[in-house]
């Protein structure tokens, strides 16, 4: 599979929700719209402890190299998620949900380049938050924390590439954006804020 062009049909096709997702509301919703600090940290980290209990639950169900690397990253995120520097927040992240659920490893692993995506926009967000936040300290470590989110992307990637079921793959990334989406309008609707209106 050519995962260059794979990643941009699938930015094409959810562009919208993407670009909502990686906007400044994005954590305003993750945080229950509590800015602070601690309160970033703490859904970042949350995030990264579900996202590495569905990748080692992935491990247990694969094997040969796509077992290797989902225990790669069950370990890695894992790590992520104490790199964070904070309790992990008590709220449930449906598109960790939905990384877990692919019965194949085609599946398996759109899923995995999905969250990455997601990821990423969102690590990248925590780092604009503390840079806004006059926090130079802790807008160093997102930033190592995204460098690690992209390593990792770079990970799924090259296994992705060896995978010939392109309609699994995309049908379970699909499913981990939309969950993501469907939660971040559900957070903000709740606050009473309109997320159509929010670019």
């Amino acid at each position: 599979m050519d995962v260059d062009e794979f990643t941009d049909a699938l930015r094409d096709a959810h562009e919208t929700p993407l670009s909502r997702l990686g906007s400044s509301k994005s954590l305003y919703a993750l945080t229950g719209g509590e800015m602070a600090g601690d309160a970033v940290r703490a859904a970042v980290a949350r995030e990264a402890t579900l996202a590495a209990e569905a990748y080692a639950d992935l491990a247990s169900e694969t094997s040969g190299e796509t077992k290797t690397l989902f225990e790669t990253l069950a370990d890695r995120v894992a790590k992520q998620a104490e790199t964070a520097g904070a309790e992990p927040a008590d709220r449930e992240f449906p598109d960790a949900e939905a990384l877990g659920e692919p019965t194949t490893d085609a599946g398996r692993l759109g899923a995995a380049l999905a969250r990455q995506l997601l990821a990423d926009t969102r690590v990248g967000q925590a780092v604009g938050f503390f840079v806004g936040d006059a926090d130079p300290a802790g807008a160093d470590e997102f930033r190592s924390l995204r460098e690690a989110v992209a390593a990792d992307h770079d990970r799924v990637a090259d296994r992705l590439a060896a995978v010939d079921d392109r309609a699994a793959t995309r049908e379970a990334a699909d499913a981990v954006i939309e969950a993501a989406y469907d939660d971040y309008v559900e957070s903000l609707e709740s606050m009473g804020v309109e997320p159509k209106n929010v670019c």
